[in-house]
């Protein structure tokens, strides 16, 4: 076994140090304490451990690395460069400065070898969750006897404070239950956070927490200097693929730094001019001038590279010859990579008939598990509520973390969790996923919605429950400010379907959406399915909103969402009868519409006409930009009430009757 750590392996750690607090200190801004800290761990694992090919950071089967405490994004940047990938020293002298490859905090799709986007602390522990289920998930699907073409782990460096946020608790405690065995966290456990020791806040006993949830523990009590414990206690981790494991390294936050080390103040401020001296001093560096890279540690880091590019060569040669002996497999893996869609998959999706009235839910269930049907890539799960949002994939099977059989992910009461998890699964690629939970819940999910459309991930978020139409459960779990939230969310597209047809479209949309996340917002109460002999074709909502119905030389535009639209048809009715005509339009997505150019939005809503009301069972705050100011909203500017959903609606004057007043006695 390969244990002994030379002259040269410290060398190379203290270049890693070294040049991490040289571009801090040069941007005047970031984080050195744990850089100088978690330097030994991070160096023993890339160069004796983690999988990787430096010259193609997207090699399908690397090891995933995950910087949850992003806030060291520097230690990660170091290591990138020194390891050969495409991320030259100039970059590094630009740490933190505006068009620069390394930000402050660490970004997917941005600098290459970043696997997730970090720094809001938890997030990362639960991407790496998600990416473990990924990687058992595709291994089922892909591998045949003789040709596993994936097989990888997933690492996550973890902090203190990321193990404090409850979303690591989440997803740690599934992680356990899945038995994820080839997902492994390095805690960088240093006892410091930002406003001082770990004592004034945390003094639980975490090894003992982790055990409870399943996890493996191993500590290593020196990780300061102690290379070969460093290198057994991986090699441990990697040995037991029946449980996630968890390696607590006792560090010192700024190693080194003969003032502040072990100290808060290593955490988030430079260490200073003097300091970064005395600190290369105390390490022993005898360079003077910074960013200095001594070319005896960078052919060492270079054998590492050298060793991942023969690994990414052998595993070519195994793929192809999978290729060969599976070419079903094989097409599947091309769609894989591409991320693309069956070519029949339009086709495979259901339509519904007039008279057939669903809940959205309903509907959308019946197209969900047609998706599964035909796309072989697609899972996903649910908090615990799969019977009531209607998303259990049937004849799927639950999934298991061991071989990764299974379509259903049983998420628990976990929202946080799992919105962060599914974020994961898509950073790994390969897979499409989907999350679902009641409306009022997105409210839990909204740092990972937020990082799924920052990164444009194309995770499906499902929502049933969506409005006051819920009834008697209450103003608890009726969302009334939560689409008008979601629809802030740059990136992100929010559709509210009018009926079953809708709905259809409203996930072949998602489905397709490959520019990020789509929010599918569904109804409890059933709605009616829409003639679309009579009425405009469902497929108007790929441009978020659409003329449903037309009347020549109409006074009033209604616009209604989801439910409501059914409504406003209804009003239409009523306002005919009092000599009053009106259009109205779908509108599934406001973001969306409003995307489409101005010809298109003349088109349905002409800008000469004043007399526009929108109906929608939520807030009314935002809705002026299409109504105009001498318009109406109709909406829910107050929580809602515990009753039936038609007194509901009566309360707020979401009646035909009380609308169609409104309108009537409105003067534009």
């Amino acid at each position: 076994m390969e244990n002994d750590f030379q002259k040269i392996d410290w060398l190379c750690i203290n270049t890693i140090r070294t040049l991490s607090i040289d571009a801090i200190q040069k941007a005047n801004s970031g984080h050195p304490g744990l850089p100088l800290g978690a330097a030994p761990f991070s160096y023993v694992l890339f160069q004796r451990h983690l999988k990787f090919s430096s010259g193609n950071p997207g090699f399908f089967d690397r090891d995933r690395f995950v910087l949850s405490a992003g806030h060291g994004s520097m230690l990660a940047y170091s290591l990138l460069h020194l390891y050969g990938y495409p991320l030259p020293l100039d970059q590094i002298k630009n740490f933190r400065q505006l068009g620069s490859l390394t930000p402050g905090h660490p970004e997917f799709h941005h600098t290459p070898g970043i696997e997730a986007t970090t720094g809001p602390l938890g997030q990362g522990c639960a991407n790496a969750v998600g990416m473990a289920i990924a990687e058992r998930k595709l291994a089922s699907i892909l591998n045949t006897p003789g040709h596993e073409i994936v097989d990888h782990h997933t690492y996550c460096l973890v902090g203190d404070g990321d193990l404090m946020e409850g979303v690591s608790t989440e997803a740690a405690s599934l992680a356990g239950h899945l038995k994820l065995g080839k997902l492994i966290y390095l805690y960088d456990s240093n006892d410091i956070s930002l406003d001082g020791p770990t004592s004034l806040t945390f003094t639980e006993n975490v090894a003992l927490r982790y055990e409870s949830y399943g996890w493996q523990v191993i500590t290593v009590p020196n990780a300061d200097t102690d290379l070969q414990a460093i290198d057994l206690a991986i090699r441990e981790a990697k040995a037991d693929l029946e449980r996630p494991s968890l390696i607590i390294f006792k560090t010192t936050i700024g190693y080194g730094s003969p003032n502040k080390s072990g100290k808060s103040a290593a955490h988030g401020s430079p260490l200073g001019p003097d300091e970064v001296a005395l600190t290369k001093k105390a390490l022993g560096w005898e360079a003077v001038e910074p960013f200095t890279v001594p070319e005896e540690a960078l052919r060492h880091f270079q054998s590492a590279s050298g060793r991942g590019t023969a690994i990414e060569q052998k595993w070519n040669q195994k793929l192809q010859s999978w290729k060969a002996a599976s070419p079903e497999k094989s097409a599947m893996y091309e769609l894989a990579l591409s991320g693309g869609l069956p070519s029949d998959f339009d086709s495979s999706l259901p339509s519904f008939k007039p008279g057939e009235d669903f809940a959205s839910r309903e509907s959308a269930g019946k197209v969900l598990n047609a998706i599964a049907k035909a796309h072989p890539m697609f899972f996903g799960g649910d908090a615990d509520l799969s019977c009531s949002t209607n998303t259990l994939i049937r004849e799927g099977g639950s999934f298991e973390g061991v071989n990764g059989t299974g379509r259903n992910i049983h998420y628990g009461v976990r929202e946080h969790a799992m919105g962060a998890i599914a974020n994961g699964i898509a950073y790994h690629g390969g897979l499409r996923t989907f999350t679902a939970t009641f409306f009022c819940f997105a409210d839990y999910m909204k740092p990972a919605i937020r990082l799924a459309a920052m990164n444009r991930l194309p995770v499906v978020f499902v929502f049933t429950h969506d409005s006051i139409g819920l009834g008697e459960d209450g103003p608890t779990h009726q969302p009334v400010e939560h689409l008008m939230s979601l629809r802030g969310i740059p990136n992100l597209i929010t559709l509210r379907p009018a009926d079953a047809n809708e709905a259809k479209e409203a996930w072949a949309f998602a489905m397709k959406n490959q520019s990020g996340p789509t929010a599918l917002v569904l109804s409890r109460q059933k709605l009616k399915t829409l003639d679309r002999t009579v009425f405009a074709p469902e497929n108007g909502l790929r441009n978020g909103a659409y003329v449903l119905s037309d009347t020549p030389g109409f006074d009033w535009i209604l616009v209604a969402t989801g439910s409501e639209v059914g409504l406003a048809l209804e009003t239409r009715d009523e306002l005919k009868k009092r000599g009053v005509s009106a259009r109205v339009v779908s509108m599934p997505s406001l973001e969306l519409f409003l995307k489409q150019d101005r010809t298109y939005r003349e088109k349905v809503i002409p800008s000469t006409c004043t007399k526009v009301a929108s109906i929608e069972a939520g807030i009314t705050l935002g809705w002026a930009q299409i109504t105009g100011r001498e318009g109406l909203q109709f909406g829910v500017d107050d929580y809602g009430a515990s009753a039936p959903a038609g007194k509901i609606y009566e309360k707020f004057g979401l009646t035909v009757q009380l609308i169609a007043d409104r309108i009537v006695g409105h003067r534009a």
